[in-house]
């Protein structure tokens, strides 16, 4: 269980293709009002949020644009590892209606995993996406 009292900095990876077009409002309103994914952060504390893509299909980039943010925040700010989260998108973690779920889901959570940082899945959850999944239409 991640510790969210203690984070003090999230970092939301939205999809390369999708950010396109998104221009990621429905994220960060989900952030200010805690809803969706960001609703287990403590409402009471203050949180900076970083938004960033992947880089791109396969997501190899976020391991280079993370890793030079430690040591960017670190240098700058004294932040730690140890106080940054990674939140993935709905966009990549979820079927909606931009698409399935990013086919390397499991290779962008390696990169993270291997850089020592916690990560988190979902930012929005549209009521319309959670009806298609009770209807069968989306499948996560």
């Amino acid at each position: 269980m991640i510790d969210l009292a203690a984070k003090r900095y999230i970092v939301l990876v939205q999809c390369h293709i999708v950010k396109e077009r998104c221009p990621g409002y429905l994220c960060e309103k989900a952030f200010h009002e805690r809803t969706g994914g960001f609703a287990p952060y403590p409402k009471d504390q203050t949180h900076r949020m970083l938004s960033m893509t992947c880089g791109g299909c396969c997501g190899r980039a976020l391991h280079r644009k993370l890793t030079l943010l430690l040591r960017t925040i670190g240098k700058k700010e004294g932040i730690t590892k140890e106080q940054i989260v990674v939140q993935l998108s709905s966009c990549i973690t979820n079927d909606n209606f931009h698409a399935p779920p990013c086919p390397h889901l499991d290779y962008l959570r390696t990169l993270i995993a291997r850089i020592g940082l916690d990560v988190l899945d979902a930012s929005v959850i549209s009521a319309t996406a959670e009806k298609r999944r009770r209807e069968g239409r989306y499948h996560s």
